[in-house]
């Protein structure tokens, strides 16, 4: 389990807090760093869903993966606003300066959209996660099982 998450909860698309732990055990997980007022991530937001969709909610069995939505937006409700309209089903921290900073400095970001691919324990497998999806597709994901 990400030690950053350690005793924080997540937020799915209802809104509803959920149990990190419970939710990213044994996954791979994608810390997905964006922002609603990046045009960047306005673009790649929906590939990114695109391929969530595929390893996870089409795939027989579903992938051990899982995403993370780290806003960079400057209210929750923007960042609410944003989630909820152009994300698939995945999580969100939920909207705090303090805690999405100690993100960012954990995995040394300095711009977005940004995607690190971590290991269950925090590990980094890739912090180019966002070339990968864009150039490799769902195949990727057996590339980070392997790290």
């Amino acid at each position: 389990m990400v030690e950053l998450f350690a005793g924080l909860k997540l937020m799915n698309k209802a809104g509803e807090l959920v149990d990190s732990e419970a939710a990213l055990s044994n996954k791979i997980v994608g810390l997905y760093f964006s922002a609603e007022w990046c045009p960047p991530c306005r673009g790649f937001t929906p590939v990114l869903s695109d391929f969530y969709t595929e390893l996870v909610q089409e795939s027989n069995p579903p992938a051990p993966f899982e995403i993370v939505f780290i806003s960079s937006d400057q209210t929750k409700e923007r960042m609410m606003g944003y989630f909820q309209k152009k994300h698939g089903d995945w999580l969100v921290l939920p909207w705090d300066p303090e805690t999405k900073k100690k993100f960012s400095q954990r995995y040394n970001i300095s711009g977005i959209p940004t995607l690190v691919i971590v290991k269950g324990n925090g590990d980094v497998i890739t912090k180019d996660g966002r070339a990968d999806v864009q150039s490799k597709g769902p195949a990727c994901f057996k590339i980070w099982q392997k790290a």
